[in-house]
C-alpha cells in the first residue's frame, strides 16, 4: 500500500526503500514564524525496535509501529500492526484521525500550551 489515500494536509516526507516512511502535517505553517517548526505534526511507520535504548530502532523487528510524534518526545498515538501493509493502512488512518480533528492532543501534553492548541485548532476540522 501506498500513501495516495492521504487527506490533506499531509505529505510523506520521506519513504525509504526499506519501507519505513515518515509523513508531516502542513510543513508549509510550521516554518517556526507562526507555528514552532519542532512541533511538525509526524507519523513514523517503522519496523524498528522501540525499545529506548540509544540505536535500537536501527534493528528490524516483525512488527510495523506507527507513531503520530507532535513534538520529538510528545507522542499522541501509537499503533502495532503484523506487516508493512497494514502498518501503511494504519499511517494512513492515523493521519485521517488527525486532520478530521478526532485525535486528542491536548491528552498528549503534561503542561498545556494553550496558544498552541489554538493555533493547531485552527488548521484542523475539529468536533
Amino acid at each position: 500500500m501506498s500513501f495516495e489515500a492521504l487527506p490533506d494536509g499531509w505529505r510523506v516526507w520521506n519513504e525509504e526503500p526499506s519501507g519505513r516512511a515518515i509523513l508531516v502535517y502542513r510543513p508549509d505553517v510550521f516554518d517556526g514564524d507562526d507555528l514552532p517548526a519542532e512541533c511538525l505534526p509526524t507519523i513514523y511507520l517503522t519496523n524498528g525496535a522501540r525499545n529506548a535504548r540509544p540505536g535500537s530502532g536501527q534493528y528490524a523487528t516483525d512488527e510495523w509501529h506507527v507513531v503520530l510524534f507532535l513534538e520529538p518526545e510528545v507522542e499522541a498515538v501509537s499503533e502495532t500492526r503484523e506487516s508493512r501493509e497494514a502498518g501503511a493502512a494504519a499511517a494512513v488512518d492515523v493521519a485521517t484521525r488527525f486532520a478530521a480533528g478526532d485525535v486528542d492532543y491536548r491528552a498528549a501534553y503534561q503542561v498545556p500550551r494553550e496558544a498552541y492548541f489554538e493555533r493547531l485548532d485552527g488548521l484542523i476540522e475539529r468536533k
